[in-house]
């Protein structure tokens, strides 16, 4: 399997091998820039790919379930306009959905959170800031990040978070020690529907209809219009596919709270 730990090894090994070698016969200098780069680039993209699982394991499907079960999911809610409708829709269509909700957003619409609870929906943690720089911070920060973002929940529901959805997909090795330290399971998913993009509702609605299977998660946010407009015809769809939506915590065969 392709890890930070895997590659960090297999690149320091080869710089050995470089140097072991260049003792003898005295080779190029730039041989040494292939495996720091290699290493380099490796470690980018496995950063920004949640899918690798590079630096820590991410749950992103459930290939091995029986039942026509799906999760969809929705980030960086609350949303004081638009969560409700999210949760209109779901309502009618008798479907559950797992929220990765960001801290500071939890502080300000903790009744939108007991909602989502009521109605039998699945929480997560997203960070408290979502800061665009949240893969700079260090580990002792992202701990901070996450521990607050559970206080908040835990003030409002009475429950501790399990799950967690990396801020932007982004991982390192500073979030997977704050990881390890809060004992949060991390979330991916298996196809991202892109509705914060500029992509129209048909072209959103068809990458995700086009891919689904069951077992997949499916990354949404409950935060645009566009999102209100694919999602009530997705659930139309999973109908006539015979799919069904549930929790992450269900669909996986895990806990969703301590």
């Amino acid at each position: 399997m392709l890890t930070f730990v895997f590659i960090k090894r297999l690149c320091l090994t080869a710089i050995i091998v470089l140097f072991i070698i260049d003792w003898e016969y005295a080779i190029p200098k730039f041989y040494y820039a292939i495996p720091i780069g290699v290493f380099f680039v490796l470690t980018i993209l496995g950063s920004f790919f949640i899918q690798w699982n590079f630096h820590f394991k991410s749950y992103h499907s459930n290939s091995n379930i029986t039942k026509n079960h799906i999760a969809l999911t929705f980030d960086d809610g609350p949303h004081p306009e638009f969560t409700p409708q999210v949760l209109q829709l779901l309502k009618r269509f008798n479907a559950k959905a797992t929220f990765f909700c960001i801290g500071k957003h939890m502080e300000q619409h903790s009744e939108l959170i007991k909602e989502m609870m009521a109605q039998g929906h699945a929480m997560g943690n997203h960070t408290y800031s979502h800061s665009k720089v949240f893969g700079f911070f260090g580990a002792k920060k992202v701990v901070r990040e996450l521990q607050k973002t559970n206080g908040i929940f835990a003030k409002i529901t009475g429950k501790q978070l399990q799950l967690y959805r990396p801020a932007y997909g982004v991982t390192n090795p500073n979030i997977k020690k704050a990881v390890q330290a809060t004992g949060l399971q991390s979330i991916g998913w298996s196809i991202r529907s892109l509705d914060t993009t500029n992509l129209s509702e048909d072209i959103i609605l068809n990458r995700v209809v086009n891919k689904i299977r069951k077992g997949d998660i499916v990354l949404f946010h409950d935060t645009s219009a566009k999102t209100i407009i694919v999602l009530e015809r997705l659930l139309l769809i999973l109908q006539e596919k015979n799919l069904q939506s549930v929790t992450v915590d269900q669909l996986l065969n895990i806990k969703a709270y301590a």
